[in-house]
């Protein structure tokens, strides 16, 4: 079986892979569940087994048609002194994925299992009501059912001639195994240092985990061709 395939059929059976960007970018690997199959164990197996941030990611253009903000140009746009900040860029050079951060008004504080579960299953089915082409629908339960700021940061991918991070390369996962734009993810940390791609690799094989590059993403978005202007 091609490793594309194992990859697809694993995102479509809800389970999650493991993503390497690029030795000349971050150079770190991300655990990405599609987000439609993440409840309390998900969250916990993000939380313990990766340890970085986690996130909720979909496409910018669900994002920008929802009226979510970058979050850099919220900064931006506040006062002087926040603008400096959000003018800055860490060492890749790229423009953060970041827009807001939220919580789903159901959760009691945010940030246990069971809420950021809540959170992000209710922003999955946002993003399923605007994919299905309710976009009046998606946009009401969000401004509805959602209160900021929150514990579930937002990222939004943008196009891959634009940047590779993990958020476009999962993204771009999911056009690739057919299921609408919506995941959740954390970089896997060890103790005091993000996890080398031979530490990843170590937990793919103990985990039955699949483990792809960005190049191999890249390349496989494009021979299929469903990312050539996204």
């Amino acid at each position: 079986m091609s490793q594309v395939r194992v990859v697809v059929e694993t995102l479509q059976s809800g389970l999650p892979v493991l993503v390497f960007d690029d030795y000349s970018r971050e150079a770190e690997v991300d655990l990405i569940y599609p987000a439609w199959s993440v409840g309390p164990e998900e969250i916990y197996d993000l939380r313990v087994n990766a340890g970085g941030l986690i996130c909720y990611a979909t496409d910018s253009t669900i994002t920008l048609a929802l009226g979510i903000p970058w979050g850099d140009e919220l900064l931006a746009s506040y006062n002087s002194i926040l603008k400096l900040l959000a003018s800055r860029r860490l060492g890749y050079g790229d423009r953060p994925a970041f827009t807001i951060w939220v919580n789903h008004v159901s959760v009691k504080t945010g940030i246990s299992d069971t809420d950021r579960s809540l959170t992000v299953r209710n922003l999955d089915d946002v993003v399923r009501l605007y994919y299905e082409g309710m976009v009046e629908e998606a946009k009401k339960k969000f401004y509805t059912e959602f209160q900021a700021p929150g514990h579930v940061p937002i990222l939004a991918a943008r196009r891959l001639e634009e940047r590779r991070g993990h958020t476009e390369l999962g993204i771009a996962l999911t056009r690739i195994a057919g299921l609408r734009p919506s995941i959740v993810f954390a970089e896997v940390l060890v103790k005091g240092r993000s996890a080398s791609l031979d530490e990843a690799r170590d937990m793919a094989r103990k985990r039955g985990i699949p483990l792809v590059t960005g190049s191999d993403i890249v390349r496989w978005c494009y021979e299929v061709e469903v990312c050539r202007g996204s």
